[in-house]
């Protein structure tokens, strides 16, 4: 396997003086093709801050986030902003939608920046719709839909097309259990079918469903389990 994306003592500081805040302390952290990784922690741990950087939604103070050997401080606003578009999935906690544009329409558009004409990515945006359970809802507004189906719009968006890595954020948090459940499925085998992902978790049920699970505490990899561990919470519990 390799590394699709890598974090190399990686730190984020934020605020300077009296406020400063050490969100990640020299974190070294990778995803491999294939691979889903949960990330488990407390509030305030870092995960959130880990998969901001690892989007290129923000840059680390000192050290280097690679997505597919390419040093993300090396491609620009724009770079970092087409491969969003084109090699990264991000599934926001707040979904992030436009409510000016469809569900369909909303999933379609990081293709359409893209060059991918509209036919056929409104057609991609279908297919992905269908994937998260509400391929009817195609058409509808944001302002229109329930939170948990705003949120199935947002994991649409994150994996249509081609994305080696996705990285969720409590994708499941406004979902029923049932749902939630059919929403770690389709990570699950996005990642089965060789792309990365990173998830991060409150819930050892959730976390049962990747192959390895890091914990962070007060911006440090404080423990990492593999796949016997994660195994035990599922006999614990937790099914896949």
């Amino acid at each position: 396997m390799s590394a699709v994306l890598q974090l190399d003592t990686v730190t984020r500081i934020h605020g300077e003086g009296e406020t400063e805040v050490h969100a990640l302390k020299s974190v070294t952290f990778a995803a491999h093709d294939g691979e889903l990784v949960a990330v488990m922690g407390p509030s305030g741990s870092g995960k959130s801050t880990l998969l901001t950087l690892a989007g290129g939604l923000d840059a680390p103070t000192s050290g280097t986030v690679s997505v597919e050997g390419t040093d993300l401080a090396t491609l620009g606003q724009k770079g970092r902003a087409r491969m969003r578009r084109t090699s990264i999935g991000y599934v926001f906690q707040d979904f992030n939608l436009i409510p000016a544009l469809t569900a369909a329409e909303n999933v379609a558009l990081p293709l359409e920046l893209d060059g991918v004409g509209t036919r056929q990515a409104r057609a991609l945006a279908r297919v992905a719709l269908g994937e998260v359970g509400i391929a009817e809802l195609a058409d509808r507004f944001p302002d229109n839909m329930s939170g948990g189906q705003q949120q199935r719009v947002a994991i649409a968006r994150a994996v249509v097309g081609e994305r080696r890595l996705i990285l969720a954020d409590e994708p499941t948090g406004a979902l029923d259990t049932e749902t939630g459940e059919e929403i770690l499925r389709l990570l699950r085998s996005r990642c089965d079918a060789g792309a990365a992902g990173v998830l991060v978790t409150h819930e050892a049920r959730h976390a049962a469903w990747a192959d390895r699970v890091v914990f962070l505490r007060d911006g440090v990899i404080v423990d990492e389990t593999g796949a016997d561990r994660v195994e035990a919470l599922v006999d614990s519990g937790a099914t896949r």
